[in-house]
């Protein structure tokens, strides 16, 4: 059975989704693919330990602490490939970022391939479903490009500023270009 609770943070409404001890996922209200990975009815129960436990994650993560992502149990729902791909995200250092084609070099690696496409990355980091904990937002496009967070562009630059990313070389694409 999954539960859900709500966590309001400086950056507005957050859902967080469990099941059992394990956290499943961590939405911000309106993101994209929210809840997509959970096919059951989430029930709302505010008083599950891993709740407190991703809270109090978040309240220091919010104050400019630099919380361990071991810290929580985390069981995000997906494919192997995209197993991979949350894992390499949780290796990021806290205020660095990496780009799509450095992830898939490492995919690529695991895998004993040649190479990998940036695009099949960009789409398992997309539907990263413990967004923030894991930290998608630190990845960028090779040209220093701020696209593909499922919670919004401006988001993203706030959780990176917050993390006191050196923002300089990255910006916000104009409509219609990709990666």
């Amino acid at each position: 059975m999954y539960y859900s609770t709500t966590y309001l943070s400086p950056l507005g409404r957050i859902t967080l989704a469990c099941e059992g001890d394990n956290l499943v996922g961590v939405w911000n209200e309106g993101q994209k693919y929210h809840g997509a990975a959970i096919s059951a009815q989430m029930t709302e129960k505010d008083d599950m330990p891993v709740f407190d436990a991703a809270k109090k994650w978040l309240d220091g993560y919010f104050a400019g602490e630099k919380p361990a992502i071991s810290q929580l149990p985390l069981a995000p729902i997906g494919s192997e490939f995209r197993q991979n791909v949350w894992a390499i995200l949780c290796e990021i250092p806290y205020g660095e970022v990496i780009t799509y084609g450095d992830i898939a070099k490492k995919m690529a690696a695991k895998m004993n391939k040649d190479r990998m496409s940036s695009q099949a990355v960009g789409g398992a980091v997309g539907h990263n479903p413990i967004s923030i904990i894991i930290p998608c937002h630190r990845v960028v496009g090779s040209n220093g490009s701020l696209t593909g967070y499922a919670g919004g562009v401006y988001t993203k630059v706030k959780l990176l500023e917050l993390e006191g990313v050196d923002m300089s070389r990255l910006f916000i694409p104009k409509k219609g270009t990709a990666l």
